[in-house]
């Protein structure tokens, strides 16, 4: 049987989370409530009548009633937190990357090396492509530990990292394709919720033999190594 290592947060962990964030949400509505209650004690200050409205509501029913819906979305917050997280699963013949529900498989025989790169879990292939680039806050020695056991490469830091450089446009040291393909992630990079486009885009720049990393909203390259 092909035993199976999953790097996750525990469920206590998660349970703590949300837990947390809903005392957070408690106590920002208490203090909501506070502040309505505040303002119609000033008849300058803005927000009148939706501060009217919720003081209207006779107490107890305003204290429980905040601290119940600032609960509520607290806990919805945590849980969307801890439901985007990367949830790494690791065995002898292959590696699985699951993030909000949808998982992604990757053959040991494609996997030379597995390493972090500050936030960010990266698996190389044979040529130096990058199979996968994801963010990942699961701890790095469970995941060192989690590999190594299975009998994968793991290394402490990017054994490529002097080989990446700043994309500078047009420079000759890339094909007018690869220009094209970088110019398109960094529009991409400017615009919230395009990770999908961004990713699509690496791929096609690995079919040029470029490796593209991203940071603080610039793209840094380098070329495979076949």
């Amino acid at each position: 049987m092909d035993e199976t290592t999953k790097v996750s947060e525990p469920l206590w962990g998660q349970v703590l989370v949300c837990v947390v964030f809903g005392l957070i949400g408690a106590g920002l509505c208490w203090l909501l409530k506070l502040l309505a209650k505040w303002l119609v004690t000033l008849p300058w200050a803005p927000m009148q009548g939706p501060a009217k409205l919720l003081t209207s509501i006779p107490e107890p029913g305003l204290t429980i009633g905040a601290l119940a819906v600032g609960g509520f979305i607290g806990l919805v917050a945590g849980a969307l937190i801890k439901f985007g997280e990367l949830s790494v699963s690791v065995s002898d013949s292959r590696v699985q990357l699951t993030r909000k529900g949808e998982s992604r498989e990757f053959p040991r025989a494609d996997i030379a090396l597995v390493f972090r790169a500050g936030k960010q879990l990266v698996l190389l292939g044979h040529s130096t492509e990058e199979l996968a680039r994801e963010d990942c806050d699961q701890d790095r020695r469970r995941l060192a530990e989690a590999f190594t056991a299975h009998g994968y490469s793991w290394a402490d830091e990017d054994p490529h990292e002097k080989e990446f450089q700043v994309w500078v446009p047009e420079s000759p040291k890339l094909s007018a394709q690869a220009h094209a393909l970088l110019k398109a992630r960094d529009q991409f990079l400017k615009k919230p919720g395009s990770s999908t486009q961004l990713q699509e885009l690496r791929a096609e720049l690995r079919q040029l033999d470029v490796v593209v990393r991203d940071k603080d909203k610039r793209q840094y390259w380098r070329t495979l190594q076949r």
